[in-house]
């Protein structure tokens, strides 16, 4: 039997913990009691555990020996913030397929209210992302940045930078993604609902973007970013 894992929020040696919510959800609902064992993914290092004592706001474990854990390649997906419920959808899924870092991002058809409340919104996403993370098996949980500007985001380095385009219809993400060299981040960049503005598409080819497609179909927002990310895990896996 798979035995559970958890990402410490505290470690010390060979002692960590998990506090707040995240520690409420293991006592009351998983009801965790001392003694079982369990992995724990203590500052980017998988190690076997034992729980040594149990509350509503903290569980507290003892560390043993350490655990192989193979290697993901590095994905940050930059994201235009649209409607929440599917963001939120959209977050968890690529973040359970292995994304390092999301940026949510404000893009010209970013609708403004959306715009105006996602910064409150980031507490909640990081949650999202680190209970998509424990479901996932991870290390460390993926981290959800405050949202950016599109000028500045665009101007993020990294070997390979991906545009994903509704106009683009020369490249796929997989072309663009088999000529990326070993190792270093790949940037995913996915627009908002109705696409990219022109002058936008235009910002990112100055940058040096390569253009890439998903097909020849119109995805949602929320398809397009989990659709994109499956196909980047399985090019560089």
């Amino acid at each position: 039997m798979t035995r559970r894992r958890w990402i410490a929020d505290e470690v010390s040696g060979n002692t960590a913990a998990i506090t707040g919510s995240h520690a409420e959800h293991l006592a009351v609902v998983l009801r965790a009691q001392p003694g079982q064992r369990c992995d724990v993914a203590a500052g980017g290092v998988l190690r076997a555990a034992r729980i040594v004592s149990v509350s509503p706001s903290r569980v507290e474990f003892e560390l043993q020996e350490e655990l192989a854990q193979p290697s993901l390649p590095e994905v940050t997906l930059l994201l235009a913030i649209f409607k929440f419920d599917r963001m939120e959808w959209a977050i968890e899924k690529c973040v359970e397929l292995g994304v390092a870092r999301v940026v949510p991002l404000v893009a010209r058809r970013t609708d403004a209210h959306l715009a105006r409340a996602a910064g409150f919104r980031v507490d909640r996403w990081k949650r999202l992302a680190l209970e998509a993370s424990e479901q996932a098996r991870r290390l460390v949980p993926a981290a959800v940045e405050t949202p950016e500007k599109l000028k500045q985001a665009v101007a993020r380095s990294a070997p390979t930078r991906v545009l994903l385009a509704e106009n683009e219809r020369g490249r796929s993400i997989k072309q663009v993604l088999q000529a990326h060299p070993s190792g270093g981040t790949v940037l995913l960049a996915v627009g908002p609902e109705g696409g990219w503005a022109e002058d936008e598409l235009e910002l990112f080819t100055h940058a040096g973007w390569t253009s890439a497609s998903l097909g020849q179909t119109i995805l949602r927002a929320e398809t397009a970013a989990i659709a994109a990310t499956a196909i980047a895990f399985a090019e560089l896996a």
